[in-house]
């Protein structure tokens, strides 16, 4: 499901606010019947105050109404949003968006889940689209999609200038419908083409399997809403089975909540200890979430978590978490590298602005956004592992916990 994680205990640490866009403008070189409009948004700064020269701001505006032969068809309210997304995206940041009333309303439907889709969570990966993960048993990965996938076209638009949020917009459509997407994958000479139809997206959660070698395998897809309760009734399943053989399957997961990646590491951790760090730049405090001190396991404990390129967010919190208190060993591909937290403000009361405020350090200090979390075992899971329903990350796994 195309979605943006919500709430302020989402990955992403959606936050929903009121606040004010603080748009300065220096006018003194001209009178403009546009001004009206930016001046009526609250705490502008004053002239004075300003030391940017905004002359050529205006002399382009001026330009584009005097020489573009369209210009009589775009609204002044229009040519002020479009100034607002290039000032957003000056920052150079994928994840900062700032959202025009028909956006705004669409991310909200997005937030309310009231949306079809076909199940794939996107990101922006080297400046390229790219696919995160397919949700189990949706469109995209009944339609072979993959993590690390470049997403080159949807239809016939090129993805090399959109953003997350028109990449979503497009995609997202109704029940039924078609949507093509063009895609790269890492080791094929030439890009294919994948028709996606759209459905409604039942998110999975978690499923448990006690092996035949007695080594117990939780697969969590995502941090959703319920994951805690699902996860402490798999941890209780465990703890029955005798079993002191753990995998934690990550693989593919987008993330989710915060607060659920916090509690499920906490199972494993002491009261106290620092599960992840919000680090706000600019010599500003860090926020620091802490273990619940849950912490029931002995070090008799063999745990080895599984992650791949669709690991993101949440999932390299709790495996950031666990490597650098080397609570378990990481297995199979370096993750995504979601690892900053974005605000939601309220600029008017139909346009927003996500903002990105924070990034996330894993316990020593590591940033996972820089590069995403780097496996103990780097194990590919190949093509031909596809094609003949074979696991190689998961064999390495069991061949650690069973040595």
């Amino acid at each position: 499901m195309l979605k943006f994680l919500k709430t302020k205990k989402t990955s992403i640490y959606v936050l929903l606010t009121i606040g004010f866009f603080l748009f300065g403008i220096y006018i003194g070189f001209h009178n403009r019947p546009a001004i009206d409009k930016i001046l009526t948004l609250s705490n502008i700064k004053k002239p004075s105050e300003i030391k940017t020269d905004f002359e050529p701001f205006w002399n382009t505006w001026n330009t584009i109404n005097e020489k573009y032969p369209g210009a009589n068809n775009i609204t002044d309210q229009e040519k002020i949003y479009g100034a607002i997304s290039g000032l957003v995206n000056s920052l150079n940041d994928p994840y900062s968006t700032f959202f025009n009333p028909e956006e705004t309303k669409s991310f909200e439907e997005d937030i309310s889940g009231s949306f079809s889709g076909i199940g794939l969570e996107v990101g922006i990966k080297d400046k390229m689209l790219t696919a995160v993960a397919p949700l189990k048993d949706s469109p995209a990965y009944n339609s072979g999609i993959k993590p690390g996938d470049i997403i080159l076209k949807i239809n016939d638009k090129l993805t090399s200038d959109m953003t997350i949020e028109e990449a979503v917009e497009i995609i997202r459509g109704k029940e039924g419908t078609t949507v093509i997407l063009t895609i790269f994958r890492d080791g094929e000479k030439d890009p294919r083409e994948i028709k996606i139809v759209r459905g409604i997206i039942n998110t999975p959660t978690l499923e448990t399997e006690l092996r035949k070698d007695n080594i117990f395998v939780i697969t969590l897809y995502s941090f959703s809403e319920n994951s805690e309760n699902l996860f402490r009734d798999a941890i209780e399943k465990f703890v029955k089975s005798k079993s002191n053989k753990l995998i934690l399957d990550l693989r593919g997961n987008p993330g989710g909540y915060l607060d659920s990646a916090v509690d499920i590491a906490s199972w494993f951790l002491p009261l106290g200890k620092t599960i992840v760090i919000e680090d706000y730049g600019n010599n500003s405090k860090q926020k620091i979430y802490r273990s619940a001190g849950y912490d029931i396991f002995s070090d008799k404990l063999k745990f080895v978590i599984l992650i791949d390129s669709g690991s993101a967010s949440a999932s390299e919190i709790v495996a950031g978490a666990m490597q650098d208190y080397k609570k378990a060993l990481l297995v199979g591909n370096q993750s995504f590298g979601k690892g900053s937290v974005q605000e939601v403000v309220n600029i008017t009361p139909d346009t927003i602005l996500k903002v990105t405020v924070a990034k996330w350090l894993t316990p020593n200090g590591i940033s996972i956004s820089e590069k995403g979390l780097t496996p103990d075992y780097e194990v590919d899971y190949t093509e031909e592992n596809y094609k003949n329903n074979k696991d190689s990350q998961m064999d390495k796994a069991v061949e650690l916990l069973n040595n």
